[in-house]
């Protein structure tokens, strides 16, 4: 098998990253991910960020395990092999913004029609309704809008994440969801419309920790707490992180760095204690951090079962040695841009091993090949 979802056909009508990394999570799986782009330029995606042979990398390690197929919406001809696409299909894709699917003929009703079970998802960045419905957004706005950014800010500035955070958490919601739908119609036999904002996923994702102070209602709520804790102790030789929970991690930290009377210090004793105290807290671990090379402080921590790690560079990170353990990063080799090294699927199957069947494909490089197929049926 190619994965658990051989078999399932997407056709992705969805550009940029939500959308796309998502199907491409499910083409990883199994899935017969047939990509719509427009002619001439495609997805503009292909031209953004490292680049080699035509091809940039974000496009790369998004769009694997697919098929290009290049259609013009706005042409009546390419709009019904678009209709024709969905007939064979299980699931269509797309993130126009609210109304604009409906208006070039790409509605769920109109598919519906063609495929009365088919899984219909609709992502958008803020919702169907409300002030910013017809905003235009990439990922910063939603990092501003959603909270994240006032969480990652720091003496009162905010500060956005530097990587594409919301958009790669919405991708991963939707195809959670996209699996639901899938498992549910095969018991039920009916199809979904899944709808999904790029603003409710972070906001439900950031919920948890991020937002705890604004989940209880009313007085009487204890140990309020900035959420996202700055966890980076700089070492004698560079960056460390630990953390102690509970009474048995925060006394192994204790003898660790040297200290064991925090074990019974009254500030630190329990984890009401410790959350009520959290400033003093940091600042104790982080004087004691600055004495010694990280390695030995790495040493020290495992050997007391606290949580820690070395802070690493990204070089560091592909070379490191649990990286390798995993076999995580493979190579392989383009067709227009050469070698390339990307990570496996992150979710092993057993009995439907995933791979990497299929490189990121050139604009428009399967059109012939999709359209041939529906002529056959």
């Amino acid at each position: 098998m190619a994965g658990p979802l051989e078999g399932i056909r997407i056709v992705d009508a969805t550009q940029m990253i939500s959308g796309p990394f998502a199907a491409g999570l499910l083409g990883d799986q199994g899935a017969d991910v047939i990509k719509i782009e427009p002619p001439e330029i495609g997805d503009p995606v292909r031209y953004f960020g490292a680049m080699r042979g035509g091809l940039s990398a974000l496009f790369a390690t998004s769009n694997r395990n697919k098929r290009s197929v290049t259609l013009d919406v706005k042409d009546p001809d390419d709009l019904a092999k678009i209709h024709a696409l969905v007939e064979t299909a299980d699931v269509f894709m797309q993130n126009f913004r609210p109304g604009a699917a409906e208006r070039i003929g790409l509605g769920e009703e109109t598919l519906r029609a063609r495929r009365p079970d088919l899984i219909y998802v609709s992502i958008s960045g803020f919702g169907e309704r409300g002030p910013f419905a017809d905003h235009r957004v990439y990922d910063p706005v939603i990092q501003a809008l959603s909270g994240m950014a006032a969480i990652q800010g720091h003496e009162g500035r905010p500060q956005m994440v530097r990587t594409i955070l919301p958009d790669k958490l919405t991708a991963m919601t939707a195809a959670q969801a996209i699996a639901s739908a899938l498992f549910a119609r095969e018991r039920s036999g009916r199809g979904e419309h899944i709808r999904l904002a790029m603003l409710d996923a972070m906001v439900a994702w950031l919920w948890p920790d991020g937002m705890w102070n604004h989940t209880f209602l009313g007085d009487g709520v204890a140990n309020e707490l900035p959420g996202g804790l700055n966890l980076v102790f700089e070492s004698a030789d560079g960056y460390i992180t630990t953390g102690a929970l509970t009474d048995k991690e925060w006394a192994g930290l204790s003898r660790a760095t040297g200290h064991p009377e925090w074990i019974d210090e009254p500030r630190f004793k329990t984890i009401p204690d410790r959350v009520a105290h959290i400033d003093d807290l940091l600042q104790v671990i982080a004087d004691a951090l600055r004495t010694r090379p990280s390695a030995e402080w790495i040493e020290r921590l495992d050997a007391e079962q606290v949580p820690c790690a070395p802070i690493l560079t990204l070089d560091e990170v592909v070379d490191h040695p649990q990286v390798a353990a995993n076999e995580l990063l493979e190579e392989t080799e383009h067709p227009s841009a050469g070698p390339m090294r990307a990570p496996r699927p992150a979710a092993r199957f057993e009995r439907a091993p995933t791979t990497n069947r299929r490189p990121a494909p050139t604009l428009g490089q399967h059109t012939e090949e999709v359209l041939a197929e529906l002529d056959a049926r």
